[in-house]
């Protein structure tokens, strides 16, 4: 059964070894558990709902409870403190869109907030009810779920926007074609909330981002219907596309989806290279990423993240020898590992990995096979279950993302790892920060940076300790000239930094498709823009 507090599937435990535990007492000091709230206490907690009946409006705390919240770290504290604040008042799961429209004409009706809901796994605050006298409605998703058509001439298929990922593969697979859209999220996000926020997948060197596989769809608004048409391209004025694309249900839900596929792979491999140093690791994956060889992924680790991938990995004795074998080869203290993937016709596939290797080995790489790729595919969507051992040993770990072009990567890497040191020294604790880029392209790279510390064990004081940790790693994103956001959209905790992106005349822009679309303001306010930006 899925967790209510926490990631995933609550049989899966991906357990801290004793090693690993060491590691992290040593970098930032020993964690303390702490008991977490109870399902029926964060329940009892809930107020009343004030929504008028509807037959296809559930009410009861515990349906509620299941759908307020998402995965980013403010959501977990309220759910292992209990503390869970405003929530829906009613959750629905239309199964037509005809009842997606119902929905929507009761909430105009009552002027009720509209919340649409897909997997659950927002990490930016996209799912919580506003505060205030309005009541909000969830409208989730997950019942829109079916392969509609599969169009193999065209290599179009559409679906129901709550499809679930592997729901959408297994549906592919079977007819022997797949997506490839593969984020860490992948288990419990849906299509529906990929494309409303943008979503990047693991293998986007080969498949692309989602803007690049959404061809079309349908998305109910207040105000009507929108249809997006399937072209190749189109050169008609406005692509109606980008304005669903990153909406974040602010014009209405999205409710089918038509996505470019592609056969299954023949070949699939992933080989590790590292790097003496982080000069050479990235000069290396800007070459690969500029020559354009045909691979499916390119993700480089920093110092500090390779140490902690294989200090977490276990096997001691084994990485011992890799360790010592690397350091022969110069790769010390300061290495960086490199993950090259390749996906596709064999032979094509195989040429791109020797092409890789062979321009790695131009920049000093060490190749050291494919053992450390195929253990990182094993483990690729179950490494997020390390939140919850985290947790239980009383440490959190959070993470920021953002895209710069090339001369930005490191500068914005060092300035994001300070501002977290900075931020939890504040507080009197260390950070363990450390950083990889998760997706290149020949213009420049994302920068994803994960920050473990420990948990006070008090709700005031963990929440203060991520406002300050937020605060300032967001900011220096913001100063390094990155997007606030490159993988996980902007919800309500990256909407205060949009508008230095977007500045004045684009959020004016914003504002206005919002207003037209929704003139009433009740589909996910809050996110996207921040409360002084609203329109009015």
């Amino acid at each position: 059964m899925r967790r209510w507090n926490g990631w995933g599937d609550d049989a899966i435990d991906f357990a801290l070894e004793a090693d690993a535990l060491a590691f992290l007492a040593q970098r930032i000091g020993a964690g303390k558990g702490r008991q977490d709230a109870s399902f029926e206490e964060a329940c009892a907690s809930l107020a009343p709902s004030r929504l008028p009946y509807h037959k296809l409006i559930e009410t009861s705390a515990p349906v509620r409870l299941r759908n307020a919240l998402g995965q980013s770290l403010p959501d977990w504290l309220k759910l292992r403190y209990g503390r869970i604040g405003t929530a829906p008042d009613g959750v629905a799961y239309p199964e037509s869109v005809d009842q997606v429209r119902e929905l929507l004409q009761y909430a105009q009706r009552y002027n009720v907030a509209v919340v649409p809901h897909g997997g659950g796994t927002s990490v930016a605050g996209h799912l919580t009810a506003g505060e205030g006298e309005q009541p909000t409605l969830a409208v989730s998703l997950t019942r829109l779920c079916r392969m509609a058509h599969l169009d193999r001439v065209s290599q179009l298929a559409t679906f129901g926007a709550g499809v679930y990922g592997p729901d959408l593969e297994a549906q592919l697979r079977a007819q022997g074609y797949t997506l490839g859209h593969f984020p860490q999220s992948f288990e419990y996000s849906t299509l529906g909330g990929w494309v409303v926020t943008r979503s990047s997948g693991q293998q986007s060197l080969r498949y692309g981002r989602i803007e690049q596989m959404f061809a079309g769809g349908s998305v109910e608004t207040p105000v009507g219907r929108l249809e997006i048409p399937t072209f190749p391209a189109s050169a008609a004025g406005t692509d109606l596309r980008e304005i669903v694309l990153g909406s974040e249900g602010r014009i209405g839900i999205l409710t089918e989806a038509v996505v470019r596929v592609t056969p299954l792979p023949e070949h699939e491999a992933f080989h590790a290279v590292f790097f003496p140093d982080w000069a050479h690791a990235e000069a290396a994956v800007r070459a690969l990423a500029q020559a354009k060889l045909g691979l499916s992924m390119l993700r480089l680790s920093n110092a500090l993240e390779t140490t902690t991938m294989l200090a977490l990995a276990g096997h001691r004795k084994l990485i011992g020898l890799l360790e010592g074998w690397l350091s022969l080869r110069g790769c010390k203290e300061g290495k960086c590992m490199l993950m090259i993937g390749a996906s596709g016709a064999k032979p094509q596939a195989r040429a791109a990995i020797g092409a890789a290797l062979r321009m790695a080995r131009r920049h000093g790489g060490v190749h050291v096979g494919r053992r450390m790729g195929d253990k990182w595919k094993q483990n690729r969507f179950r490494n997020v279950y390390l939140r919850n051992a985290a947790w239980k040993h009383g440490y959190v770990i959070d993470t920021v993302e953002t895209a710069v072009d090339w001369p930005l990567v490191e500068p914005t890497m060092r300035a994001v790892e300070t501002a977290a040191a900075e931020a939890l020294g504040r507080h009197g604790e260390q950070v363990h920060a450390y950083t990889h880029l998760s997706h290149l392209y020949a213009q420049g790279a994302s920068v994803y940076s994960t920050f473990v510390y420990r948990l006070a064990g008090d709700y005031e004081e963990d929440l203060a300790r991520w406002r300050s940790l937020k605060q300032a790693v967001s900011r220096a994103i913001v100063d390094n000239g990155g997007t606030i956001s490159h993988q996980h959209g902007v919800g309500s905790d990256h909407a205060p930094y949009l508008a230095a992106e977007k500045g004045a005349t684009g959020i004016a822009a914003m504002q206005a498709i919002f207003r037209h679309f929704d003139p009433q303001g009740i589909m996910n306010p809050g996110k996207l823009l921040p409360a002084a930006q609203e329109p009015a």
